[in-house]
């Protein structure tokens, strides 16, 4: 009798178990992100040797750009190149270390001297004209005046605007004069003093035509500042989808109270037969 009142015991407790329906719960994430296609269009003229900046102005400028792409994994990033012309030293790429090794690499007198903003800026819209992405960004920066190509830096202002691309523009060189190297006929060098001359109006209209602003940095921590706030207004869309799959785990209990059942139900048959 004791042992037929635990069996029928232990069936209740296992059907109240089943009642409860205990489940386990399986959470996953899934994370899709929505890059930004970036052009960096850097001066490389001569004058950004000038030593304002230490070790010179071009230098600085590589080093915070390489900081700058480092922060953004997600996004394809190309460089374009100008002086007296200007070309795409590497093409929009997610190999950040091509861009990098190409950052590293860069020197003044690799093309015609000069500033040809306007080309500088025509070419890298040029990189994003066909891109599908919905963030088209160029980051120009330059120390000095348009001077030299075949197209003016507003019409290149406008094609880039009508592509829906935001240039950021920045202005490089310290206020008044800057040491600049100069190399007399002897090959020896020497720093002079050199009045530093950057269109500021030119590169403010170019902003504010596409939308956004223009900066001026008069030293190296100012131009760091200038690419983290240009690093925070355009940030890479990140979307997080979350699933939750629930597991039904009240099948074993269900099975244990029907065995449990059948045994109870074998032992009052034996205990009958038993029975004189």
């Amino acid at each position: 009798m004791h042992n037929q009142l635990f069996l029928r015991t232990m069936v209740v407790v296992l059907l109240i178990i089943c009642l409860a329906r205990p489940q386990t719960k399986m959470s996953s994430e899934k994370v899709s992100t929505e890059g930004i296609d970036i052009v960096m269009a850097l001066d490389i003229s001569s004058s950004m040797l000038a030593q304002d900046f230490l070790p010179n102005r071009l230098e600085a400028a590589s080093k915070v750009a390489t900081e700058f792409i480092n922060g953004r994994p997600n996004d394809r990033v190309g460089l374009v190149v100008f002086a007296g012309e200007s070309f795409t030293q590497c093409p929009l790429t997610t190999d950040h270390k091509v861009v990098l090794d190409a950052l590293e690499q860069l020197e003044s007198g690799l093309i015609e001297d000069g500033t040809a903003i306007g080309m500088g800026l025509a070419t890298a819209a040029d990189r994003l004209k066909d891109s599908d992405s919905k963030s088209k960004v160029v980051i120009l920066l330059t120390d000095g005046e348009n001077n030299q190509g075949i197209i003016d830096p507003k019409t290149a202002a406008e094609i880039a605007a009508s592509l829906n691309i935001r240039v950021y523009t920045i202005g490089v060189g310290t206020d008044g004069l800057a040491p600049y190297p100069i190399t007399d006929p002897f090959g020896r060098t020497r720093l002079q003093k050199v009045k530093v001359a950057i269109d500021e109006e030119l590169l403010e209209y170019i902003a504010n035509l596409t939308g956004v602003s223009y900066y001026r940095a008069t030293d190296e921590r100012k131009l760091k500042d200038i690419f983290k706030e240009i690093d925070k207004l355009e940030k890479t869309r990140i979307e997080v989808a979350s699933f939750t799959r629930y597991s039904e785990k009240f099948l074993p209990f269900a099975l244990a109270a029907f065995l449990l059942l059948v045994f109870e139900q074998l032992l009052n048959l034996l205990i009958i037969k038993r029975l004189p």
